[in-house]
């Protein structure tokens, strides 16, 4: 699992681009952003790092199709910004998390930076279709769409790695049984 950390790490360290750091530069360096990098998104995935690279796409995408891929990058940025680690029930957390933390984050980053309409819809609305809200604009539907596909990825990883292990475990015990028999 380490090595899938350091792969991401790696990635996200390797984004070189100008502009899209640009975008985001008083983001990712506003200290309550930097406290997502303590909370786990998914599973070794943290909250920081999924958002980097869910806004990472978005800019590549929305660039690459003419939109407005400043407000993508950005709400991409943001859009799980809500400081909990969501396995633990919180008492004064109403609804389950997939459900509410859209408008959490959308008011966290609503107060520590001066969203456009567009981007609090991006945030709001990115966990449709779990949540009823249907995304106002293209950029919202594409920030929806990579935010799933970059969960599926963060999660197959490392599905991917613990399978692995159980038929390398399973292989070694086969064989060193294979071994004592014979012996």
């Amino acid at each position: 699992m380490k090595k899938e950390i350091k792969e991401w790490n790696s990635i996200s360290n390797s984004i070189n681009n100008k502009e899209f750091l640009n975008i985001i530069e008083d983001l990712v360096n506003n200290e309550t952003v930097q406290e997502m990098k303590r909370y786990r998104q998914h599973y070794e995935t943290t909250c920081f790092d999924h958002c980097y690279m869910v806004s990472y796409y978005c800019y590549l995408i929305c660039k690459k199709y003419h939109l407005d891929y400043k407000s993508a990058t950005r709400a991409a940025m943001l859009h799980d910004l809500f400081l909990y680690d969501w396995r633990i029930r919180q008492p004064d957390r109403k609804g389950l998390h997939a459900f509410t933390h859209g408008k959490t984050a959308c008011d966290n980053a609503s107060k520590l930076f001066d969203l456009s309409q567009k981007e609090k819809d991006m945030i709001l609305t990115h966990m449709w279709p779990v949540t009823m809200q249907f995304p106002t604009s293209i950029e919202g539907l594409i920030l929806t769409f990579v935010d799933k596909y970059c969960a599926m990825s963060e999660t197959f990883e490392v599905l991917k790695s613990k399978m692995f292990m159980k038929k390398a475990f399973r292989y070694t015990y086969v064989f060193f049984s294979l071994l004592m028999i014979r012996f």
